[in-house]
């Protein structure tokens, strides 16, 4: 009997592995995340070397040149401004501010999101009415004529004030879908086993909830970094940037006010408003396609074709 129990071995549990680099196939599958992706790369290789891409006499976005208004040639590609500088290289230039304010700031809401939302989901009770309360005040304000206030009574035409308010008007949406998602996780075993084990609130937030909501944290980031670049654009266009500053929106706001479209220039007013669609389009591939690859159920379906 004891020869046939040794000889009988328990069967040995299939465990499953994730494959390796399945979040990089799944990226590079999606057609939505590569074309935001290379959308992005570019963008930020020009902010990062705007020389590269401005050889000759392109180089110079300040320079002062000796014909004002002229329209685009093998000299100047998108023609000049009133002050005579070369408008192709102010658009080089200019997407690094762009493209900072877009990061800075969206990061910054995310932040301010997360520690909202995940707070008042895991504490509950008095702190979680309090900052509901908050988020929801935040939710049903006017945005764009608050931020217009804001920046003007804030200091008009600093950067810095700008991005601050650009991060107290973007974090409530966010933090609204963090506490949704929080509170769904709130009595999971594995937190109940860690609230066993005597851990700190602080220590079960930062490493068993925020882990598990990553998807979400990229895609609110995403949303917020589309809201920036967008809104910064609108509140430096109308005149509540700094006029001096090298940025899309300052273009926009001198192209109007040297009436561009008046003067047969129209590269000069469209090209940065194109700039600023294209950034705002790679950030919206990024967030539909991280949604896909997160959720499958929003995976499009994919036909099979028949077999001849």
């Amino acid at each position: 009997m004891s020869a046939i129990v040794a000889g009988t071995a328990a069967p040995t549990p299939s465990v499953t592995r994730r494959p390796r680099g399945g979040l990089l196939r799944a990226i590079l599958r999606n057609r939505k995340a590569m074309v935001g992706a290379a959308l992005l790369l570019l963008f930020i290789l020009l902010a990062a070397f705007p020389q590269l891409f401005t050889p000759g006499l392109h180089g110079d976005p300040r320079a002062i040149g000796d014909v004002p208004l002229a329209k685009p040639s093998g000299e100047h590609w998108l023609g000049t401004t009133g002050l005579g500088q070369d408008v192709y290289a102010e658009l080089i230039y200019s997407t690094r501010e762009s493209l900072v304010i877009a990061v800075v700031a969206g990061l910054g809401a995310t932040i301010l999101s997360v520690i909202i939302g995940v707070s008042a989901a895991y504490l509950g009770g008095f702190a979680d009415d309090g900052l509901s309360m908050l988020t929801d005040i935040f939710l049903v304000l006017p945005t764009f004529p608050l931020i217009i206030v804001l920046a003007t009574y804030a200091g008009k035409g600093n950067l810095t004030v700008i991005i601050i308010v650009l991060i107290l008007t973007g974090w409530s949406y966010g933090a609204r879908q963090m506490r949704a998602q929080a509170l769904s996780l709130r009595n999971r075993d594995f937190l109940e086993s860690a609230r066993v084990r005597g851990e700190r609130s602080s220590y079960i937030i930062v490493v068993e909830v925020l882990p598990t909501m990553i998807s979400l944290i990229v895609a609110n980031f995403l949303g917020a970094a589309l809201y920036s670049v967008l809104t910064a654009a609108g509140l430096q266009f109308l005149g509540l940037g700094d006029p001096n500053s090298l940025s899309w929106g300052t273009m926009l706001y001198w192209a109007q006010n040297q009436g561009a479209l008046v003067n047969g220039l129209p590269a000069w007013a469209l090209s940065p408003g194109l700039a600023v669609a294209l950034l705002g389009v790679s950030f919206a591939l990024l967030n539909y396609a991280f949604d896909e690859i997160s959720n499958p159920a929003l995976r499009p379906v994919r036909r099979r074709r028949a077999k001849s």
